[in-house]
């Protein structure tokens, strides 16, 4: 039940004990197991019970995108921004010819799913798409093919191109901002630009 401003209440169906269908759908088994049993399994699971070779390649996109412990019932809700950004991007794997723009697709995701991200990207690039993603993550822009950085601030102050070309030309540029912050991370010392204000 939604309260709006409060956090809703969850409540359990008393004629069917929350598995969310009634007997006569429960009678029904794929495998000797009823759609309850299915929807818990995870895709890892699923794999070893389905035969349908669209289903079978569906589960095994998840596994590619590094989501097989999902539960095949487990609601949008539940999931994080990273897990949701990947399943969208594995329904589009084995596509080619496509543009897909990005806008910091890598926010709020732990350093290992932010790996993850970037892997699933480079295999976009490699089957012949292109991916342009609007960014400020430092693993991102590092195994970029290609960097623009607009600057030299952000909002009034930014708009104009600092710097055009490929992640190690942007390491040679004096003038970037994100350059100091790149040779910072890769250990190529040098002091941070001073905060502006």
């Amino acid at each position: 039940t939604d309260l709006a401003f409060m956090d809703p209440v969850t409540t359990t169906c008393q004629e069917c004990e929350g598995r969310r269908f009634h007997d006569d759908v429960l009678k029904h088994r794929v495998g000797g197991r009823s759609i309850v049993d299915v929807l818990e399994m995870t895709a890892a699971q699923a794999v070893d019970l389905f035969e349908d070779r669209a289903l079978l390649r569906k589960l095994r996109t998840l596994d590619e995108v590094g989501l097989t412990y999902l539960t095949l019932g487990q609601p949008l809700s539940t999931l994080s921004g990273g897990e949701r950004q990947r399943i969208k991007l594995a329904t589009q794997l084995h596509r080619t010819s496509s543009v897909y723009v990005l806008d910091e697709p890598t926010t709020g995701l732990h350093l290992a799913d932010t790996g993850a991200l970037v892997d699933l990207l480079d295999r976009l690039v490699d089957a012949g798409n292109t991916v342009i993603c609007v960014e400020h993550n430092l693993e991102v822009l590092k195994r970029a093919d290609w960097v623009i950085d607009l600057g030299p601030d952000g909002g009034k102050k930014g708009g104009e191109l600092v710097f055009e070309g490929t992640p190690e030309e942007l390491l040679a540029d004096r003038t970037s901002v994100t350059a100091r912050y790149l040779r910072r991370d890769l250990g190529l010392l040098e002091g941070l630009p001073e905060e502006r204000h």
